[in-house]
């Protein structure tokens, strides 16, 4: 089966991007990185592509300008094992970027992500709707999801 990687367009920051992501991301490399040349279009030297992998998933970024801006359409989930990991990503990600609800952000280079606890999923898809309930509506009051608010909006049920 062939692989399907997610290509980034930037705004002329893919190193940038890079150098960020693969510090916030463990077990991640730098795969490829070629350069623009005399034959243009982009400045000789500066960033053209590259290829790289954050935590096994690989990506293709180009510098493409500001002709085609990410949007909430597309975004990525860091499904998190435990409030830790939501707080280390949440906050690595969000610095330089804008928080949104429900544990959505955009980072510093705009694009967006989903940083989800797994206690979430098993909250929300409940079989008791009464708790399934409780849980999506501690969920539509935050940002950061915060798992200890969740456990107690449907604690005593």
């Amino acid at each position: 089966m062939p692989a399907i990687t997610p290509s980034l367009w930037f705004d002329d920051n893919l190193e940038d991007a890079i150098a960020f992501y693969t510090a916030v991301f463990p077990n991640s490399t730098v795969e490829r990185l070629s350069r623009y040349t005399e034959a243009g279009p982009g400045t000789p030297g500066d960033a053209l592509a590259a290829a790289f992998t954050l935590d096994g998933q690989r990506f293709i970024g180009i510098n493409g300008g500001p002709v085609f801006p990410f949007t909430e359409a597309v975004s990525f989930t860091v499904d998190c094992e435990d409030q830790s990991e939501v707080d280390y990503y949440w906050d690595r990600l969000s610095e330089g970027g804008q928080e949104s609800q429900c544990g959505w952000l955009k980072d510093r280079f705009g694009l967006s992500w989903q940083i989800v606890p797994k206690r979430l999923l098993e909250l929300t898809s409940d079989p008791d709707p009464v708790r399934a309930a409780a849980a999506t509506k501690a969920l539509l009051g935050m940002r950061r999801i915060v798992i200890a608010e969740l456990e107690n909006a449907v604690a005593d049920l």
